[in-house]
């Protein structure tokens, strides 16, 4: 028996079938307008904005090294904590070295009391120098008296010559006359000598001068050389004490007391919890609209929620690839061209109010805007 279908049913039925027919229709529909909303979105973004990934926050750091060689004497601070500039982290045993700036000191003192026993010395070279002075004076002085008398005494010997001969003077006088004119030149033979006896002492007094002076300068070479080693012996005590050299907080340690450190051994690193900028390293086709002072988006990873904005401060010289242990030579012939990435450095702004998140070394997303 056939079933007939009333008017009702047979509309109900039309209006499902065309639902059932255009309804994937209108859901394509839907999503391509909305695929296409996105897509101009994506478009106009990406038309204002440039984008990486790949970048970093960065901090000033300073790391800790031991300057000296022995055993740690005492560490004063815990792993991550915060410091002071000039804050005292390790102290290593400075006994050795508080020895060695004994013993410096010692010689110094010792060179002292040479310089002043050379001192000393050179006063009685001086001293010797103005009394043969004073006498080549008198020797001179006497010399010139004696002249006088030679002369004297010739010229009388002469006269009584004259005498003798006209025999108004005896034989006896004569000879007496003669006597006297030999003492007097003979006596002024030996002032002359006396004189060039004091001039030869004269030279030697001032060659003991000379001497002495010498002396002087060479323990004042040896002193500047001991305070030297004084001011070395000071340094090695004071390195000893290891103070931190900028205000931060510090790494993970690498020390603990009774360890025996050499120079050079990094004990750990203080990182600046001032100092925070971003290097975003960014595809060298997407510098073509990228200049200095240019906001800039920034996304922490680790705190996707904070909203910190930037601007650029620089763009690098070269490609990072340039920086690189071993820079890429093209020349071999085996070339591949490969897209270069360029460091650029954005500063942050207002880095204190983000002081708690931001880390140095931190993964960052950066929206660079590159047109209005």
């Amino acid at each position: 028996m056939a079933t007939v279908m009333t008017k009702e049913e047979i509309t109900d039925t039309e209006e499902k079938s065309g639902l059932r027919t255009y309804l994937p229709r209108i859901i394509i529909g839907l999503v391509l307008l909305v695929g296409g909303y996105f897509g101009y979105q994506a478009f106009r973004h990406s038309q204002q904005y440039e984008t990486t990934d790949n970048a970093q926050i960065e901090g000033n750091s300073a790391p800790v090294l031991a300057r000296v060689a022995g055993y740690v004497q005492s560490v004063s601070v815990d792993d991550y904590a915060n410091v002071k500039k000039g804050q005292l982290l390790v102290t290593i045993d400075p006994q050795e070295y508080d020895v060695a700036l004994a013993q410096a000191e010692a010689d110094y003192q010792q060179s002292l009391a040479d310089l002043e026993n050379a001192r000393a010395d050179l006063q009685n070279a001086q001293a010797s120098a103005r009394n043969v002075a004073q006498n080549l004076r008198v020797a001179q002085s006497n010399a010139d008296v004696q002249a006088s008398r030679r002369d004297k005494a010739q010229n009388d010997l002469k006269r009584d010559q004259n005498l003798y001969r006209e025999q108004s003077l005896t034989q006896k006088q004569l000879e007496d006359s003669r006597s006297a004119a030999d003492v007097q030149t003979r006596q002024y033979t030996a002032n002359v000598e006396q004189i060039s006896l004091a001039r030869t002492s004269q030279g030697i007094a001032q060659a003991g001068i000379a001497k002495a002076q010498a002396n002087i300068q060479k323990i004042q070479a040896v002193l500047k050389v001991k305070q030297a080693a004084i001011d070395n012996a000071k340094l090695r005590v004071g390195y000893a004490r290891l103070t931190a050299p900028i205000d931060g907080k510090i790494g993970r340690k690498n020390v603990v007391v009774g360890q025996y450190v050499q120079p050079g051994q990094n004990l750990f690193t203080i990182v600046a919890d001032s100092t925070f900028w971003v290097v975003a390293n960014f595809k060298e086709t997407q510098l073509e609209k990228m200049h200095l002072g240019q906001l800039v988006d920034i996304k922490l990873d680790a705190y996707p929620d904070l909203d910190i904005k930037g601007r650029i401060a620089s763009l690098s010289e070269a490609t990072g690839a340039r920086f690189a242990l071993l820079p890429p030579d093209n020349a071999s012939g085996n070339f591949v061209k490969i897209t270069q990435r360029v460091p650029v450095k954005i500063e942050i702004q207002n880095p204190e109010k983000y002081r708690n998140q931001l880390r140095a070394g931190l993964s960052v997303e950066a929206e660079v805007r590159v047109a209005d």
